[in-house]
């Protein structure tokens, strides 16, 4: 299995190359399919801003972000960082990097540099973070009581359960083209089976289902409308312990796109297996066309025969 990294590439590369040309004074405005933007006029000051999905009404949004973003942003970058309120138009965050406030080593540089380019992870997946730290403590957040759920795609939410020894989280997972539904279905059973194996008896429980868990009964209708089944996690302390919490947060907030990304991959593989023998039928059936009995000889063209001795002689003698 592929796991996705946490950081936009082509922000990081984007960054980068400022970081080293920063005597160049050059304008940049870039745009990309992630919905983020970024802009800059002055060389040592970079505008970031980005666009997030649209939450469902079930989500919590405060001030057009998830809770617990802002604490999440000043917490992961400091002082080069600076929210702007009200952000650009058609955005949800603004940022103003601040290039000249980076440290000075190379090493520390690079890290903060690829933590800014994982601006989405650290919005999208603030409340997350938030819940699985209060879980490592065995709390839980004052004042959420029952099922919350969290968006990770435009009008599409997964829920979690919070309990101060667990939290259990619901994953409904859709997809538009009927092809994407039975790979996705039959990736799913064969992952829950996974889990199963020798060597991960200490990852968190899953499970799949085709109907809602009763983890779910509290939520709304138009949210439980999952074409390929509902998967669920159960995450422990164990889970969240260090450096662990920043890996589950990851891994959570983006198994709808892991699963998407490994059921894409299966149908190409399927379609390549499928040209390869196509091709192979054919070549098959041009082996099998028959053949010319007998090339016609053209006029100038001449044989020879070896003649035995005795036959050599009678020509000779006529």
């Amino acid at each position: 299995m592929i796991l996705l990294q946490s950081h936009s590439r082509f922000l990081l590369q984007t960054l980068l190359n400022r970081v080293q040309n920063l005597e160049k004074a050059v304008e940049l405005d870039y745009h990309w399919v992630e919905f983020d933007d970024v802009s800059m006029k002055n060389p040592n000051v970079l505008l970031l801003s980005v666009s997030l999905p649209i939450p469902p009404p079930e989500a919590v949004f405060i001030g057009g972000l998830p809770f617990g973003a802002i604490e999440a942003l000043k917490a992961a970058y400091g002082v080069v960082v600076q929210i702007l309120d009200p952000p650009r138009d058609g955005f949800n965050l603004t940022l103003k990097l601040n290039l000249g406030k980076l440290p000075l080593d190379e090493e520390h540089r690079y890290a903060l540099l690829v933590k800014i380019a994982s601006v989405r992870e650290v919005v999208l997946g603030a409340p997350l973070r938030v819940v699985l730290k209060h879980l490592s403590s065995r709390t839980v957040i004052p004042g959420i009581d029952g099922l919350l759920a969290l968006v990770h795609r435009s009008k599409e939410s997964f829920f979690l359960v919070p309990q101060p020894d667990k939290v259990t989280v619901v994953f409904p997972m859709r997809f538009k083209d009927s092809i994407d539904i039975a790979f996705a279905t039959s990736f799913l059973q064969e992952f829950v089976e996974a889990r199963h194996t020798a060597g991960l008896n200490n990852a968190p429980p899953c499970l799949w289902s085709p109907n809602p868990p009763l983890e779910l009964k509290e939520a709304p209708a138009e949210a439980l409308s999952a074409n390929a089944g509902f998967v669920s996690f159960v995450i422990f302390p164990r889970h969240v312990e260090g450096k662990k919490l920043d890996r589950t947060v990851w891994n959570l907030s983006t198994f709808h796109a892991y699963v998407s990304y490994h059921v894409k991959c299966s149908e190409g593989f399927m379609h390549t297996r499928m040209r390869r023998r196509v091709e192979s039928m054919i070549q098959a059936l041009d082996r099998a066309k028959p053949g010319v009995e007998e090339k016609k000889k053209s006029p100038n063209s001449r044989s020879f025969k070896r003649l035995s001795l005795k036959e050599a002689r009678a020509n000779s003698i006529s």
